[in-house]
């Protein structure tokens, strides 16, 4: 990244849209220079159902931002849920070109674009080539190789494929608002730099980012990528389950689970009684146990884990994890989610404590962490470019030039 540059993250979520504008200052960090988040209700299940009200959801994000800022903004960076990310780990072998001045930027930048010659399975397309590793030819492993006396080096890396039909999606949604795409990022890929303290990125560690309506899984093996998923329930089902059982409204369900935010009924101190003010078969008033609430809660906390835990047993990827990092507006208010979460899982489980995580609101973390990845990325010439085109017939392609473009030649 050089200074100036200015990076706009969207996150399109369950229940709203956000938007964060970064530009790296004389420090080489993000300043962030504006925020904006509008409620939107154009996915469900993890599904885009209604491409024009996300649409028009971001074009009013991105008028505001312009007033703001004094900017017109053509492209942004877009978050892309884990049910639609297949991650291929791959490796090769470079030579450097001149072994006696050291490893060069160039041998680096063409080691990486030959990461991506991989066979890409129908309906996927390469969004994203995210290296992890450079070993040299004496077996010691750099985080940059660039200026190291040695006559080859290993690149390992994960390429990272995208569902074609969402693509297709998301780039009509851009379209309609005549905004250009810079690239997809996979919402625990942006969130671990974000999520995690210093000891559990060198970790192998799975964080579940809980929203309102997904929980996005995302397991790393210190460094490495190894997998995403999405699970389409969150927050927002937890809400609806107490205004069902309780037959009360979605509002008075939403207060009640933020005030008595409890995940295990086991940890309640009071069983105080609730009254509720909308209960419609209770001529609008009703009486409960806090602990009748608390059950409910419970029962999707638990079903949401079970989940999770069925499916990295399935992947075949549980004994590889060593902690789970709990993040998202979706179950960190709600105390003794991470107790619950180890029952379920039998593994350690926390709330994020990375140091970043603090700093910003909870509707902005996922536009805040797009920003920060992309700027964050090594080996990178600008991350200010855009797509030029958004036709149909070119979106795959302008993804995979915006890859190229976005490496030093």
């Amino acid at each position: 990244m050089a200074v100036g540059d200015i990076i706009v993250g969207i996150d399109i979520g369950t229940s709203k849209v956000s938007l964060v504008i970064g530009e790296v200052n004389n420090f080489n960090q993000i300043e962030v220079i504006c925020t904006s988040s509008n409620k939107c209700n154009g996915i469900q299940k993890g599904k885009i159902i209604d491409e024009n009200e996300i649409a028009s959801s971001i074009h009013s994000l991105i008028k505001e931002a312009e007033t703001e800022t004094n900017l017109k903004i053509n492209s942004a960076y877009v978050n892309i849920p884990g049910k639609y990310i297949t991650i291929v780990q791959n490796s090769i072998s470079k030579e450097a070109k001149d072994k006696y001045a050291g490893i060069s930027a160039k041998d680096v930048i063409s080691g990486i674009m030959q990461i991506k010659d991989i066979e890409v399975p129908e309906g996927k397309q390469i969004i994203d080539i995210v290296e992890n590793q450079f070993i040299l030819d004496n077996g010691k492993i750099v985080a940059d190789p660039i200026g190291s006396l040695s006559a080859s080096f290993i690149i390992k890396a994960q390429v990272i494929l995208a569902d074609k039909d969402y693509m297709r999606q998301i780039a009509s949604i851009f379209r309609k608002i005549d905004l250009d795409i810079d690239g997809l990022v996979p919402v625990t890929l942006a969130q671990r730099g974000l999520a995690l303290d210093t000891n559990e990125l060198n970790d192998n560690v799975m964080l579940l980012d809980i929203g309102a309506g997904n929980t996005d899984i995302g397991v790393f093996e210190g460094s490495n990528f190894s997998y995403t998923n999405t699970i389409p329930l969150g927050g927002d089902n937890i809400t609806s389950d107490i205004a069902l059982v309780l037959n009360i409204s979605e509002e008075e369900a939403e207060k009640l689970k933020k005030q008595y935010g409890l995940a295990l009924r086991s940890f309640i101190d009071n069983d105080n009684e609730i009254l509720l003010t909308t209960c419609k078969d209770e001529n609008g008033k009703k009486i409960i146990k806090s602990s009748q609430l608390i059950e409910i809660m419970e029962a999707r906390i638990e079903e949401i884990f079970s989940l999770v835990n069925k499916n990295i047993t399935i992947q075949g990827i549980k004994s590889k994890i060593n902690n789970v990092i709990l993040t998202g507006q979706g179950i960190t208010s709600i105390s003794k989610s991470d107790v619950a979460g180890k029952i379920i899982l039998n593994i350690p489980v926390k709330i994020a404590t990375g140091r970043l995580i603090s700093i910003v609101r909870p509707e902005y973390r996922t536009a805040y962490a797009i920003v920060r990845y992309v700027a964050s990325r090594p080996f990178v010439k600008t991350v200010g470019s855009s797509v030029e085109s958004n036709t149909d017939e070119n979106i795959f392609k302008n993804i995979l030039e915006r890859m190229k473009e976005f490496f030093y030649s």
